[in-house]
C-alpha cells in the first residue's frame, strides 16, 4: 500500500498553521541541525516532501523505497493536485520541501505572494504538449476551433510559445515566455480557452485542442511522446523541475541526502526506463 498522503485545499488550508509550529526542532533537541537561514530542523525526523502524483511522487516514492535507507533518509511523500498549495505549505513549514515546479513559475509565485522558496536541484524536464481527442495531425487544426491552455503565468506564456512555434499563432515581435493572449498578433481564427493547469485534460472533449502540461498529461493516460500533436524541445529548456525548499533550509542535511540521491544514476535509469523519454532527466543545480 502507497503511504502517501492525498491532501485537498481545504484539509492543507486547515493544518497548514498547526503543523507549521511543530516544523523546526527546538534549541535542546540534540538531533536539530542548524540551516542556513538559523532555524532548526530534526533530522532524526522524517523528511516531508509535497509533490505532485506524476511524475513526482513516482519518482520520490523510488527514492523511498529503493535508496532512502541506505542513506539514512526517514522521507514522506506528501501528494497534492495544484500547483499553489506546495509551495504554501512549504513557506508556512508545514511541509519541508517541495518537488513539482520549474523556475519561471517559482519566480512569479515568489514575487506575486512575498514566499521565499528557493531551488535545491534540478531533477527532470517535462515538455509541454498539444493533444486532441478530435485531431490527428497539426495540419488539421483550423480557424474557428477552440484550444484550452492554462491559465497560470508562465506556463500559459509557454503554451503560446509552442503554438507560435508551430505556426498556429504569431506573437508580438520580443513577446518572451510570459507571453498573454494579448500579446497574440495573428490567432488565425482560433479561440483560446483559459483553464487552471490541472484541468486542462479534462477539457479534451469539449475543445478541438489543448495544451498541457507534462506531468498532468502522463496522469490522463496520455504519452507526451506518442500522442502529442506538438510537444517541446528539450534540448535548451528553461523549465526543469527541481526540489524547492524555503531560503535558509538549503543545508538540513536531511535535503542534501535527497538532493544526492535525486540526482543519482538509479532515478536517470528510473526515469529513462518509466516514462520511455516523455520525461527527460535534467541533472545539475538549477541557474
Amino acid at each position: 500500500m502507497r503511504r502517501n498522503i492525498k491532501i485537498t485545499a481545504a484539509v492543507a488550508s486547515a493544518a497548514a498553521l498547526a503543523l507549521g509550529l511543530s516544523a523546526c526542532g527546538t534549541d535542546s533537541d540534540p538531533a536539530s541541525s542548524k540551516s542556513e537561514g538559523g532555524a532548526k530542523a530534526d533530522t532524526s525526523k522524517a523528511l516531508v516532501v509535497a509533490a505532485s502524483p506524476t511524475p513526482h511522487a513516482d519518482i520520490l516514492n523510488f527514492v523511498k523505497k529503493n535508496l532512502a535507507e541506505k542513506e539514512g533518509l526517514k522521507l514522506e511523500v506528501k501528494e497534492f493536485t495544484d500547483y499553489v498549495l506546495p509551495n504554501t505549505a512549504t513557506q508556512s513549514g508545514q511541509v519541508d520541501a517541495n518537488f513539482f515546479q520549474h523556475k519561471p513559475y517559482l519566480d512569479d509565485f515568489n514575487e506575486k505572494n512575498k514566499t521565499t522558496i528557493v531551488p535545491v536541484v534540478n531533477v527532470h524536464l517535462e515538455p509541454l504538449g498539444l493533444y486532441s481527442k478530435k485531431l490527428k495531425d497539426l495540419k488539421d487544426i483550423k480557424s474557428g476551433q477552440t484550444i484550452a491552455i492554462p491559465n497560470d503565468t508562465t506556463n500559459g506564456g509557454r503554451a503560446l510559445q509552442l503554438l507560435a512555434e508551430n505556426g498556429l499563432i504569431t506573437l508580438k515581435d520580443g513577446v518572451g515566455s510570459a507571453a498573454k493572449l494579448s500579446d497574440i498578433s495573428d490567432k488565425k481564427g482560433l479561440e483560446f480557452k483559459e483553464l487552471e493547469a490541472a484541468t486542462v485534460p479534462r477539457a479534451l472533449n469539449d475543445v478541438d485542442a489543448a495544451v498541457i502540461n507534462g506531468n498532468y498529461a502522463l496522469e490522463a493516460k496520455l504519452s507526451p511522446a506518442k500522442d502529442s500533436l506538438a510537444l517541446e524541445k528539450a534540448e535548451g529548456n528553461p523549465y526543469a523541475n527541481f526540489l524547492a525548499v524555503k531560503d535558509g533550509n538549503e543545508k538540513d542535511p536531511r535535503v542534501e541526502k535527497l538532493a544526492k540521491l535525486l540526482n543519482s544514476d538509479e532515478v536517470k535509469k528510473f526515469i529513462e526506463d518509466t516514462y520511455q523519454g516523455s520525461i527527460v532527466a535534467s541533472f545539475g543545480a538549477p541557474a
